[in-house]
């Protein structure tokens, strides 16, 4: 749901769930000249908070390190560099909600 938001906007998904020993990016995509490191959260209730709020300080370094690990396994040049947050809430009986923040952090 995330990766065809993107897509509909234009965006070019270059890769999905890549894993590496840092740890796991959701999305990795471009937007025009950014490179886009986008993490996918999920939630049926609120009782934990929202998706977004999911996304620790120690979540956010782990995608740091595999988001770089990813640049130069596939030898990306530089350039700029964004780190957004999907927030997808999807209470049972109702359709899905899907929240963007564009540079989360």
């Amino acid at each position: 749901m995330a990766a065809e938001y993107f897509e509909q906007r234009g965006c070019t998904v270059l890769a999905r769930n890549w894993r590496c020993r840092e740890g796991e990016l959701d999305i990795v995509g471009y937007d025009g000249r950014t490179l886009i490191v986008c993490e996918v959260k999920t939630r049926s209730g609120l009782r934990c908070g929202t998706p977004a709020e999911s996304v620790t300080p120690g979540k956010m370094a782990r995608i740091r390190r595999a988001a770089s690990k990813w640049l130069s396994t596939f030898g990306v040049p530089p350039g700029p560099v964004r780190f957004d947050v999907v927030s997808v809430f999807m209470p049972p009986g109702q359709r899905p909600r899907l929240r963007h923040i564009p540079g989360a952090f």
